[in-house]
């Protein structure tokens, strides 16, 4: 999988938020925003293609989680994303 390219993720204050600086009008209907550890995520995976290991992986390396405990927080956060069109569709396709 990998994040869409056309997204922005920026810091306004204490939120994380992602922007699609593509829009001609914003959309306050639809506003993403990740708290810290999914920034985080975010941030380490962009531009990349990677797998739900690979986001677990670096979710304990960063948090020192237990493996099942990650495994879930990752699975939520994957279900989110794809929910809400964030991920890149031909990178999913494979």
């Amino acid at each position: 999988m990998k994040i869409r390219e056309d997204l922005v993720l920026r810091h306004v204050g204490d939120d994380h938020i992602i922007v699609d600086p593509g829009q001609d009008m914003v959309d306050m209907s639809k506003v993403f925003t990740l708290n810290d550890s999914a920034a985080w995520l975010w941030e380490q995976l962009a531009g990349q293609e990677f797998t739900r290991e690979t986001m677990v992986n670096l979710l304990i390396e960063r948090h020192d989680l237990p493996y099942k405990q990650a495994e879930e927080d990752i699975n939520k956060l994957v279900e989110v994303l794809e929910e809400n069109g964030l991920l890149d569709k031909l990178a999913n396709a494979g």
